[in-house]
């Protein structure tokens, strides 16, 4: 990290979080935040559900809810971003303070409630971007919706033409009885409409799916069972955590989800479980808990064939991203291995 990163940072942390993140999106647009592009090479290049990446390092849903930087991200080093998540209507979110920083233990609490500006706004910026790295939208379902489940078709038919990839996000925490529908009835559901949405776009895009880390080994084995039968291209796993365990700092007992550190070893876990349950039929991309090379490349071993990022960018700036990507090309040649695809569930065995 740069000496001015560093100063930025600290600058960001006298502010409370959300103020924080919001000028964090207002340096990305004006040119203050490193743009090294993404670092990519044979060893790096990765192939996910039919879409081509430079490199398996992606951002998260959740820091560009409202798809405002999308150009700069392009450039930052990530691999491919997903933006979000929309809902067909704009909604306000849960009250603040509802995003805190737990700076000891290198985590977070987001209690936002799918705060956004609305499928509307979302898609034109959508539209507008230039070609660059692939982009996916995080599908979300208003609050107060009667029909949450055909929200997420209703946003993917709008949006569908200029996105790379959709994913149905199930595993909020914030949004009250949003993660029922992970249910193995309700989630076959979900997905068979969103299935028939994206049939009918002209451009049928790869959909994925987000799950949450507090499932049952039952209910991991259920997801997967209903994921193979309605042809979801990808599993993302996973998202928050309504755990508490082995935190030290304050704002630990704030409702939400943690992210970040803490999550890392349950996270890893259930996408090595994952894995097991799908057999390597479907692909997975891993998150939760990854600050480092090394944090990533136990993903790619346990089950991943690619990773997300986003709470550790709060500690360490997002002269990060470059670092994993080419830290990551640095542990598959201490290992043998010559691709990502190669080094993807060799270490599965060790998380189960």
């Amino acid at each position: 990290m740069k000496t001015i990163e560093r100063l930025g940072l600290q600058a960001l942390h006298q502010l409370d979080p959300e103020t924080a993140h919001g000028w964090s999106l207002r340096a990305l647009n004006a040119g203050l935040a490193p743009r090294p592009g993404p670092y990519s090479s044979d060893m790096l290049k990765t192939r996910i559900a039919g879409i081509d990446l430079p490199n398996p390092v992606g951002l998260a849903a959740g820091f560009d809810k409202n798809a405002q930087a999308i150009g700069p991200l392009m450039q930052a080093g990530f691999g491919f971003l997903e933006v979000g998540a929309a809902t067909p209507r704009a909604q306000a979110g849960n009250t603040r303070p509802r995003l805190f920083r737990l700076s000891r233990d290198r985590a977070v609490i987001n209690r936002f409630g799918f705060n956004n500006q609305g499928m509307g706004p979302i898609t034109k910026r959508l539209a507008k971007r230039r070609a660059g790295v692939p982009v996916g939208l995080n599908l979300g379902a208003n609050k107060d919706s009667h029909d949450r489940a055909a929200d997420f078709a209703t946003v993917l038919s709008h949006a569908g033409p200029y996105i790379d990839f959709a994913t149905v996000n199930v595993s909020s925490p914030n949004t009250e009885r949003l993660r029922d529908l992970q249910g193995a009835e309700a989630l076959q559901a979900l997905l068979t409409g969103v299935m028939a949405a994206r049939a009918n776009l002209a451009r049928p895009v790869p959909v994925f799916l987000k799950i949450a880390p507090d499932l049952s080994a039952q209910e991991i084995t259920d997801i997967a069972q209903v994921a193979r039968t309605t042809g979801i291209d990808a599993i993302i796993a996973t998202n928050t955590t309504l755990d508490r365990d082995n935190l030290r700092g304050p704002h630990q007992a704030e409702k939400g989800g943690l992210s970040g550190a803490p999550l890392f070893e349950k996270s890893t876990r259930v996408l090595a479980q994952l894995s097991v349950a799908t057999d390597g039929q479907i692909p997975l991309i891993g998150v939760g808990g990854i600050a480092s090379a090394e944090d990533a490349y136990q993903k790619i071993r346990a089950g991943a064939s690619a990773v997300q990022l986003y709470s550790a960018l709060v500690f360490a700036g997002l002269s990060l991203v470059d670092e994993i990507a080419r830290g990551l090309e640095v542990c598959l040649q201490r290992d043998g291995f010559t691709t990502i695809a190669a080094a993807t569930g060799t270490g599965r065995d060790a998380w189960l």
